[in-house]
């Protein structure tokens, strides 16, 4: 007969221990009960917190335990006023942050709204291209200069482009580039890169909404002069 599987914590191997395993790999790693051990923290009553968190999770799926009141939680075997606590207000804390995140990322809307959050190459002297990783929302999770210098195809690769995307899982991307010159008209190196890149982002499943290139004076969206 096969012995039952421990699932005191300490009887785990560390690299499979949810803290350990936090540190070692990240959060995004662990699964929803090993997460909400490092939350409770410690076991209760001859329960280990990893047999609390799967007994929790059975019972409620997530987010409705996490919406729970705390005088529900507190009723609920393996729990407690201080571990009810720690839950709530974890999630309040969660609930903030992403609350003050979407009021602070800044929104593409419009060509302008690329040209403003790209207010400081405007003037540089030499060219910058810089690639802007957006949510759902169209908000900017991620800003990164790919390069500077003279653009070309053989200069901007697809991958260092949408490299960054990838990494923050974004929804799409919009690419700006400034004009020394001031003239902001696009030029065959401009347009052949962005034709490039809209096809590598069409295989990638990342849409490219826009290529603005700006100047001290004004700006172009390629898009809306039919290159996109």
């Amino acid at each position: 007969m096969q012995a039952r599987r421990s699932n005191r914590v300490s009887d785990l191997p560390r690299v499979e221990r949810p803290r350990e395993k936090l540190v070692a790999k990240g959060p995004q790693a662990l699964k929803d009960t090993e997460l909400l051990a490092v939350v409770l923290g410690a076991g209760y009553k001859g329960l280990s917190v990893l047999e609390i968190s799967e007994r929790l999770l059975k019972q409620y799926p997530l987010h409705r335990l996490l919406n729970l009141p705390v005088e529900k939680l507190n009723s609920l075997k393996g729990l407690g006023p201080a571990k009810a606590c720690s839950l709530k207000a974890s999630y309040e804390l969660a609930r903030r942050a992403l609350s003050i995140d979407a009021d602070i990322l800044p929104t593409i809307r419009s060509p302008k709204d690329v040209a403003n959050a790209v207010s400081s190459i405007r003037k540089n002297r030499k060219e910058n291209f810089v690639a802007m990783c957006l949510n759902a929302r169209n908000q900017i999770i991620r800003k990164e200069t790919i390069s500077i210098g003279s653009l070309n195809a053989s200069i901007v690769h697809p991958r260092e482009v949408f490299q960054p995307a990838v990494t923050e899982s974004a929804a799409s991307v919009v690419l700006a580039h400034n004009h020394p010159s001031g003239d902001v008209r696009p030029s065959d190196d401009d347009i052949q890169l962005t034709r490039r890149l809209v096809k590598a982002g069409e295989i990638m499943g990342i849409e490219v909404l826009d290529h603005v290139i700006v100047s001290e004076k004004g700006y172009l969206s390629m898009k809306e002069k039919g290159f996109i």
